[in-house]
């Protein structure tokens, strides 16, 4: 236990100064890891510059909101895999940073040293419970690809398959454990200083990393992810998903099959490419994902998709996948033809009924800002509008109106801008809109549909029925509520409540104040002269100063504790 607590403090401390290096050391310093770190006996680590010697840097409140982030995202690659890989958590939540900053963090990559062989082996051996020469007729020495969670490598089965075997790092389930726990007391610390947290607070944004992290870990979570996949796209020919090996799997170890195909970067009309061709083979199968299967890839960066001859494509790494239930289908096309027919008060009451609002959301300033970005966009083609930049107003507008909008909903905007980039680069005159145009209307169709196998209309007809014969009963219920006088309405005010925690506490701290002049007073009166002469007053007169004294002290303590203590802008560390 006293090596472990030793080796946090130490990674806490090398954390801290790589904070400080950074430019950063202000926060630092005002999230009180400066005041825990000494009590620890630690040195503050600090930078030299504008701060002064011996005082942190101050956060550059002139620079750019985008160098801040760029700042931000080098800082995560120095901390290490288990930071880097909470940065990409963040690049996938536009409904948690801002557009500059998801872009910035984009551009993580956790690529590492290549760890030996021998080690590879020793992974494979352990985590198949069998000797690699059982396993696999030929393993490659050099790495396909060398990330900071596994490294890929290139194999042979005994049956002459090509695959390639994904081999978790060695102890790296134990490193990503000792950070998660000091990632939960840094999220403490900033949670009790932070002025705003919004609608997401630091210790929910760990525990969600905590979950993403730990299915990351266990591969056997990918690879039921590409069977899903496969399965759903099994009747179409222009995409392939790569078949996994169940007999040479586990929880470390992961074999696929090996695809052989063409990088997007060399996709060009120069090359021989058909690549109007290709990019709407992206889009069919981005929308049958969306649309049909509700299951659809979550990272669908360049390195993830190959082109196959006959301008079909393959998906790789499925750690990221996003599903959307019928429901969720039915709302984003019922919010895609909202903004097409530019109606903000279907796209208001629609990300209203998917999000989460707060209490106090106000749904007509939601739906005049909802107004103005649409207006934004009126008078332009089709061709001319940016989807993401759509996207990414809509869930800005939520964030900022406390809407909390479901994981789901954010890793699609992340996905559809990357698709849009994709689709951008290879045939920019494409209009992603019209061509998905048709797939948002066949599903909005479907719901009327009787022989839909969902039964949705039919649900929708129950739901009526059973409104129809429930409401003159309730309505009646309500009638001889008000007749008897039983019917009560409660009204609550965070406003007043907080008045009246206040008037309780001055209330309170003024009797404990009373209290304690009362008592010290006659002390002192028997300490007089008048009355010294009375046996066993002075011990009297000592226990009430003493009571005086304690109940004083009490009284400070309730005052300080109800004043409001001024903490951090996260607006200025994400807008200077």
């Amino acid at each position: 236990m006293l090596r472990e607590a030793f080796q946090d403090l130490n990674r806490l401390r090398q954390i801290a100064q790589i904070v400080a290096r950074h430019g950063f050391g202000a926060y630092l310093d005002r999230t009180r890891l400066g005041e825990l770190l000494r009590r620890e006996g630690v040195p503050v680590p600090v930078v030299e510059g504008a701060g002064g010697p011996g005082e942190p840097v101050p956060p550059p409140e002139d620079e750019p909101g985008r160098k801040t982030a760029a700042r931000f995202r080098r800082l995560l690659v120095d901390l290490g895999p288990t930071f880097i890989k909470l940065g990409q958590l963040l690049s996938s939540r536009p409904d948690i940073l801002p557009s500059h900053w998801v872009d910035e963090l984009s551009e993580l990559q956790d690529a590492v040293p290549a760890i030996p062989l021998s080690e590879v082996r020793a992974e494979i051996e352990r985590g198949l419970k069998r000797r690699v020469e059982d396993c696999f007729a030929s393993l490659e020495e050099a790495p396909l690809a060398s990330a900071s969670i596994a490294q890929v490598h290139r194999a042979t089965t005994h049956e002459g398959a090509q695959v390639v075997v994904k081999v978790q790092r060695p102890h790296i389930r134990q490193r990503i454990e000792a950070d998660l726990q000091l990632l939960y007391t840094l999220a403490q610390l900033v949670e009790s200083v932070i002025e705003e947290t919004g609608i997401y607070t630091p210790t929910g944004i760990v525990e969600e990393f905590d979950r993403a992290i730990h299915e990351e870990l266990d591969f056997a979570n990918e690879a039921e992810n590409a069977r899903q996949m496969a399965e759903a796209s099994r009747a179409r020919a222009y995409v392939v998903i790569p078949k996994v090996h169940d007999a040479l799997s586990s929880s470390t170890v992961l074999t696929l099959d090996y695809v052989e195909g063409v990088k997007l970067s060399e996709v060009t009309a120069e090359a021989g490419y058909d690549v109007e061709a290709v990019a709407r083979t992206i889009i069919e199968v981005a929308f049958r994902q969306l649309f049909e299967d509700g299951l659809f890839h979550g990272d669908p960066h360049p390195g993830n998709i190959l082109v196959l001859p006959g301008n079909r494509i393959a998906l790789l790494d499925f750690g990221l996948v996003g599903r959307l239930t019928r429901p969720m289908q039915e709302s984003l096309v019922t919010l895609i033809m909202a903004v097409a027919l530019r109606d903000p008060n279907t796209v208001a009451r629609v990300l209203n009924r998917i999000g989460v609002p707060a209490d106090h959301t106000p749904i007509t300033a939601f739906r005049a800002d909802i107004g103005a970005i649409l207006d934004r966009y009126l008078g332009l083609k089709l061709e001319e509008i940016r989807t993401s930049t759509l996207l990414r107003d809509l869930l800005d507008l939520a964030v900022k109106h406390k809407i909390r909008i479901p994981k789901e909903y954010a890793v699609l905007s992340k996905a559809s801008v990357t698709v849009e980039g994709i689709i951008r680069r290879l045939y920019p005159r494409l209009d992603i809109l019209e061509v998905g145009m048709p797939y948002a209307r066949e599903l909005l169709l479907s719901r009327f549909n009787p022989t839909d196998a969902s039964g949705t209309l039919m649900k929708s007809l129950l739901k009526l029925q059973g409104l129809a014969e429930d409401l003159p009963a309730q309505l009646s219920q309500i009638l001889m509520d008000l007749e008897s006088g039983k019917f009560r309405v409660n009204v609550r005010s965070e406003s007043l409540d907080r008045i009246a925690e206040n008037v309780s506490t001055l209330s309170l701290t003024l009797f404990l104040g009373l209290v304690a002049s009362g008592l010290s007073v006659a002390a002192f009166l028997v300490f007089s002269r008048a009355l010294a002469g009375w046996p066993g007053l002075p011990l009297v007169a000592g226990a009430a100063l003493v009571l005086s004294g304690v109940l004083f002290g009490g009284g400070l303590v309730l005052w300080l504790s109800s004043r409001p203590r001024r903490k951090i802008s996260v607006r200025r560390l994400f807008k200077h």
